[in-house]
């Protein structure tokens, strides 16, 4: 009776890698790692990165997290672990499409917003008021090369700092280049059904265009947005977004900022989650003592010793030190949902 398994080792899975696709980035042409390690003797140096972040406490801190409500009231809106989840699903149904690396773009994807901040973007406009320019892709490359430091590869930490659109130099590899399509289409899905579910829309609000493109807030957004990309990307060989259906999407995140981003429903709670999180980096420039020692790069500078506490608390932890040490937060702003 023939053997019912193989051991599938690092080198294995190496020349496996030469059948994928001409464009994909393979393990063993990595440009390598600051520091200098005895390679896994049984994963590509991307399937140890991904295994880095996935066990990573920056991880972990996503799922206190938020992603557009903050602090709700509710159990099934998306948080920043879930969306990171939902990307990387979308990002590897892409890449397995395009005949990609697949642990390159799972390792992107997973740890694309460990950097975010509390209370999303307002914590991170809040932290740029005092560190202009930060930004929250360059903190999660922060944290994995000093403050939690794992030694990844350099083509994971070029997709983290780059998986946003406003980033540049945009990312070297088409990996990562999927994780930044993944990223806007798990977003502009998830964030309208949260929005739904607020009551800040109803789905007759969506504009018609939109509906009659890509049908119904759900699962059929992410299979036509994602179709339209690998269709294109195969038909030019440029990965990119079908012309017509990019247009689609830029209407509807052009919608969604205007009824939900940036709406006045949630000006209220942005301003308070803006304070609060001000306060607590006013408060521990002025008692860099109340920084724990373990959470801190005792080279940089106090301000940048406070900033990255700041930045690495959840959602949780930045109300409850608040009430701790300044005071109780106006959390009956925060909560409206």
């Amino acid at each position: 009776m023939p053997a019912q398994y193989i051991h599938r080792d690092r080198s294995i899975r190496q020349v496996q890698e030469e059948q994928l696709a001409p464009a994909a980035t393979r393990s063993r042409q990595s440009r390598g790692r600051d520091r200098s390690e005895t390679a896994d003797p049984e994963r590509t140096c991307f399937e140890v990165d991904r295994d880095r972040v996935l066990h990573s406490k920056a991880f972990r801190r996503l799922k206190h997290k938020t992603q557009v409500f903050i602090h709700p009231d509710g159990d099934h809106y998306v948080t920043r672990l879930t969306h990171a989840v939902q990307v990387t699903q979308v990002a590897r149904a892409l890449g397995a499409a395009l005949g990609l690396n697949d642990p390159l773009v799972e390792a992107i994807a997973v740890g694309h917003d460990v950097g975010h901040t509390p209370f999303g973007h307002a914590g991170e406009a809040v932290l740029a008021e005092f560190i202009p320019g930060w930004q929250h892709g360059a903190q999660g490359v922060r944290i994995y090369d000093i403050l939690e430091p794992v030694n990844l590869t350099w083509e994971v930490r070029d997709g983290i700092r780059a998986h946003t659109w406003k980033v540049t130099p945009a990312p070297s590899t088409p990996e990562a280049r999927c994780v930044r399509w993944a990223d806007r289409i798990a977003y502009l899905t998830h964030d309208a059904r949260d929005a739904i579910r607020a009551g800040l829309l109803t789905p007759s609000d969506l504009p018609a265009g939109i509906v009659d493109c890509l049908g119904p807030p759900g699962g059929e957004w992410i299979g036509r947005l994602l179709r339209a990309v690998v269709d294109h990307t195969l038909a030019t060989d440029v990965l990119d977004m079908e012309p017509q259906m990019a247009g689609i999407m830029h209407e509807l995140r052009a919608f969604m900022f205007e009824r939900v981003y940036l709406s006045a429903a949630l000006e209220a709670p942005k301003r308070a989650a803006m304070e609060v999180t001000r306060r607590l980096v006013e408060y521990h420039a002025d008692h860099p003592d109340h920084v724990p020692d373990t959470y801190r790069e005792h080279a940089a500078d106090r301000l940048r010793q406070v900033t990255d506490y700041v930045a690495g608390m959840t959602d949780r932890y930045a109300l409850t030190t608040h009430a701790r040490l300044i005071g109780s937060p106006p959390t009956t702003q925060l909560a409206d949902w």
